[in-house]
């Protein structure tokens, strides 16, 4: 049986970065809501509560029995969770007459405490957070201080449920990981064994296992995640896997063809489909990006049940739906709510009666990529950047017209290739061409022109949930704006976005 921390999630825009965190110690977490906590059985080690925008003084504050856990199992709170712990445990949270928020110093730490061993005295932490805990319950006791946080930690006496103030999974906390670390390990007893090795052994055996003789169908993009998703599957159950390749005609240039070839030497059982026509024909007067994306997943849908079909007695639909996809999904009063329609969770239609099998659900991007090192898939295939689901759709502002697509993937194929002859492809996150719906005047020869303009973005990011824009070289982005005005008919301008996310999303649509 794995072994497990559970993060109950109450909100807080740092809940992913202490699952990151707790997997980077090679220890696997799962995050749930605050009020859908699964039964707690031998697999869970203990649990952690995250922070949260609300506070524990509001009528309308989250609300989770942490006395079904104390003292029961190892229990960390951190910010609004140790706020709620002290609050309604016969303590007190108040109002910060300053918001204390930024770098702190712990100026106090109890000597021998197991939280805070080898964390020495004045070590950085990361406060964010607008209450304090201004007194706390007879059976809890100071562990560490800050010059104007006095319960900057604490310990209910005599077991192993703990509070801390700060933020121990952000970097600005200097000694977070060995915090972590400690309350993991050390007060847990979690045996750090989950790696991509491990991994793979136990979910191609649940693969095996759960499918048996079944066959699966799968949607392969040329993507990261359905690629290890095939890879996994095949190992599982070989040829009884059928794969389906769509071309939407909103791929990057010459992609169909690349990708195809690419998965050649792979083993895989996989098909082709040429379907540009049915996209464009339903893309056809939208402008709109919500009905874009429903217009492409309803085609997409009906491309696929139509090969799907082909394949005899085929009864599971494989997908390479990720970690941040499925918490992304989730729409609970408080954590994190679906944002866009383009995840590939939340069911099929009725008339594809199909079940679903997502071997990657559990993982984050770069732990995909990892287990994909681990089943000797590609660099090629690895290292491709994040590509949208609605592919240039999403990258085309306004309405989808096949000649806008190929001045596009023209733009494109430009930009990207010379990220990559620059050597700096492999340093971004991800990038793209994004076509606008703005003419600009120009002067091309002697002749004035009145043409589109092309924005190219490049962002740096760990799992895409949070991303900066790249400082491309001036000289670099120089040659990229003259090659594509030069050679691609329609653009006479491009522009660069250094927009960041948040307030910015990655894709513009």
């Amino acid at each position: 049986m794995q072994e497990k921390i559970l993060i109950l999630d109450f909100g807080s825009q740092f809940t992913q970065l202490i699952a990151r965190r707790v997997r980077e110690l090679n220890i696997y977490c799962e995050i749930h809501p605050f009020n859908h906590v699964p039964a707690i059985d031998d697999s869970v080690k203990g649990v952690i509560l995250s922070g949260s925008p609300y506070s524990v003084r509001q009528e309308d504050a989250l609300h989770y029995d942490f006395k079904t856990i104390h003292g029961k199992l190892p229990l960390l709170g951190v910010c609004y969770g140790a706020q709620y712990m002290a609050h309604f445990g016969g303590g007190e949270v108040m109002a910060s007459s300053t918001r204390e928020y930024g770098r702190a110093n712990l100026d106090y730490i109890k000597p021998g405490n197991p939280l805070f061993k080898q964390i020495p005295q004045h070590s950085q932490v990361w406060m964010s957070h607008a209450d304090t805990i201004s007194r706390i319950a007879d059976d809890y006791e100071v562990i560490a201080s800050t010059e104007t946080v006095k319960v900057a930690a604490y310990q209910i006496k005599d077991t192993q449920t703990y509070g801390i103030q700060f933020h121990p999974e952000v970097t600005h906390s200097i000694d977070g990981k060995q915090l972590l670390q400690n309350f993991l390990v050390d007060i847990c007893g979690c045996t750090q064994d989950w790696t991509p090795d491990s991994f793979v052994e136990t979910t191609v055996a649940a693969l095996r296992e759960k499918l048996g003789d079944d066959k699966v169908v799968l949607g392969l993009s040329g993507g990261v995640d359905s690629s290890v998703a095939a890879v996994l599957l095949h190992q599982a159950i070989g040829k009884n896997l059928h794969c389906i390749f769509v071309d939407n005609g909103l791929l990057r240039k010459d992609e169909f063809e690349s990708v195809l070839e690419s998965y050649k030497h792979m083993g895989l059982n996989i098909k082709g489909v040429d379907a540009k026509q049915r996209f464009y024909d339903a893309l056809s007067g939208l402008s709109d990006p919500e009905k874009k994306r429903k217009a492409i997943g309803r085609v997409f849908i009906e491309v696929f049940d139509d090969e799907a079909h082909q394949v005899q007695d085929v009864k599971w639909l494989g997908q390479g739906t990720i970690y941040p996809d499925v918490i992304e999904s989730v729409s609970v009063k408080g954590p994190s709510a679906t944002i866009k329609s383009h995840h590939n969770v939340g069911g099929l239609p009725d008339f594809m009666k199909l079940k679903v099998v997502e071997p990657l659900n559990t993982l984050f991007k770069d732990e995909v990529r990892r287990v994909g090192k681990t089943l000797k898939i590609d660099d090629n295939i690895l290292g491709r950047h994040p590509f949208p689901g609605p592919g240039l759709a999403i990258r085309i502002l306004g309405e989808i017209t096949p000649e806008k697509v190929a001045i596009l993937q023209e733009a494109d194929a430009i930009y990207i290739n010379n990220l990559r002859s620059a050597g700096v492809y492999d340093k971004v996150w991800q990038a793209g061409a994004i076509y606008l719906p703005v003419q600009s005047v120009g002067v091309m020869g002697d002749e004035r022109t009145y043409e589109n303009v092309v924005c190219l973005r490049a962002v740096e990011s760990l799992d895409g949930m949070t991303a900066d824009w790249c400082h491309l070289p001036y000289d670099l982005l120089a040659k990229i704006s003259n090659e594509i005005i030069n050679n691609v008919k329609g653009i006479n301008r491009v522009v660069y976005d250094i927009s960041s996310k948040p307030p910015a999303t990655i894709e513009w649509e």
